[in-house]
């Protein structure tokens, strides 16, 4: 009687019979074992990527940024889009962590530690693009507003530039300490279990000497409520800054108040994607579908759905408002040089991949189906890609003088560099996956006795053994 926390009727978020040793051998035995040949293939690939991208970017410093197809009108081409891309990407990390820790979701526990994994390599391809922008990158410690000799010259406080070293670097510190506090006693756990001194050493000096005391547990705890009460206004402030650049400035199709929430339920969005897309790899190939479940998923898929209608709700009315305006320049963005005009093609791609395809996880079967989810995670994320192309070059790509006007295609460079994060983004997370537990073994196994499958069945029995009795004792009354 004593296991009645949760409703029976909710699915359970660990299947199979599982005790708590049988949860520690599913999850970490994966590190402990010699990777095998897709894993170097994967690591190869990604390095291979990575290796592209620096060739790229040295080419980009020593010529400048003439190589990248910018011109008078698009100043902000590829490298603006991806920046705000990797963001967005970024978010669903400390999301998952921090918001549904709070809420205290159960489900969560199963996701946690590879979202915020993805968050922190995501932040990491993000933070990339505004230094190399900035063309004379050896010049990039003007942005830091320390104390200096350079005499009244301080930093712009007025510049988007700045704005977004500051969200970066705060977010980029947060998520750093949520995702590492949270690793402490399963690095300990790994060292236990440690069968080399290099390894029990290594993983010793990672688990900062935890040994499960009540007092460490305890700190544990309070450390994670206060991250996550700090994460949780950075998951909105962060994106809204991001959006800030754009919604400050008076360029018609950009200046509009809109932009912080619409932002912040995009990078929610395609955050959820990307985590849907590498976990379900992830669950196949460690063998872990008992720890994420389908109902994990479901669960994710619902999120989608409802950021994505959100999304689109801020599309429509970004549509209206350019008409209800009144004002010329705006209506021509919106309808003529977005909707139609050369670039148009991509405000339809948009379209079509953020509003109208995630509508199929209405459907139940749909939302518990891996193989839709899978194919639509990939969906909105090139949907998401394509939203920030749309707001930064259909929005410059017509300027007030018809003479200035351009088209704009992306040069080698500004391709490699790209490439190149995703390189850095699966390199990472290739070796987070193999030297890292991909799930927190001490949050599953707090879940475990409430949630999963075994003691779901014994909570059942109980209850039915409850009605009978209290059935038996009525009639006997």
């Amino acid at each position: 009687m004593h296991l009645k926390y949760e409703s029976t009727l909710r699915e359970p978020l660990i299947d199979g019979v599982k005790d708590y040793h049988q949860v520690t051998e599913d999850i970490i035995s994966p590190i402990e074992a010699k990777p095998g040949k897709l894993w170097y293939i994967g690591l190869f690939i990604s390095i291979a990527l990575l290796l592209f991208g620096v060739f790229s970017v040295t080419w980009e410093v020593y010529f400048g940024t003439g190589v990248w197809n910018l011109n008078k009108t698009i100043g902000w081409g590829w490298d603006i889009t991806n920046f705000v891309w990797w963001v967005g990407i970024g978010h669903a990390g400390t999301l998952i962590s921090a918001i549904l820790l709070l809420f205290r979701q159960g489900w969560r526990t199963g996701v946690n530690r590879a979202a915020e994994a993805m968050t922190i390599f995501a932040v990491m391809c993000a933070g990339q693009f505004p230094i190399w922008h900035m063309g004379r990158v050896w010049m990039a410690f003007f942005v830091m507003p320390y104390p200096n000799t350079r005499g009244p010259l301080w930093v712009n406080f007025n510049s988007p530039l700045l704005w977004d070293v500051f969200a970066i670097s705060t977010y980029f510190t947060v998520s750093l300490l949520f995702w590492y506090s949270g690793l402490l006693p399963d690095f300990a756990t790994v060292r236990d279990r440690a069968k080399t001194k290099l390894r029990k050493y290594l993983y010793g000096v990672a688990s900062f000497g935890w040994t499960g005391s009540t007092k460490h547990w305890q700190r544990h705890e309070a450390l994670s409520l206060v991250l996550a009460g700090l994460s949780t206004p950075l998951v909105l402030s962060v994106h809204t800054i991001v959006s800030f650049d754009f919604a400050t400035s008076v360029i018609p199709g950009w200046h509009t108040t809109i932009f912080p929430p619409y932002f912040v339920a995009g990078a929610i969005f395609s955050g959820f994607a990307m985590v849907q897309t590498l976990l379900i790899i992830t669950r196949k190939v460690l063998k872990l579908e008992e720890y994420i479940t389908i109902g994990h998923v479901e669960a994710m898929n619902k999120v989608i759905v409802l950021t994505g209608s959100i999304v689109g709700v801020a599309y429509l009315t970004e549509l209206f408002m350019a008409w209800y305006s009144g004002v010329q320049y705006e209506f021509d963005t919106f309808y003529k040089f977005r909707a139609a005009g050369p670039l148009g093609w991509s405000y339809w791609i948009m379209m079509t991949c953020n509003v109208i395809s995630p509508q199929v996880f209405w459907f139940r079967k749909m939302r518990r189906n891996i193989m839709v989810t899978f194919i639509m995670s990939i969906i909105v994320n090139i949907g998401m890609w394509f939203e920030r192309f749309v707001i930064i070059c259909t929005s410059l790509y017509r300027d007030y003088l018809p003479s200035s006007w351009s088209y704009y295609r992306p040069s080698w460079p500004e391709v490699g560099f790209y490439l190149g994060t995703f390189g850095l983004f699966f390199t990472c997370y290739f070796l987070f996956a193999k030297y890292f537990p991909v799930i927190a073994v001490a949050e599953i196994k707090s879940i475990l006795k409430t949630s999963g499958e075994n003691f779901k069945e014994k909570m059942v029995k109980y209850e039915d053994e409850d009605v009978e009795k209290f059935a038996h004792d009525q009639t006997h009354h």
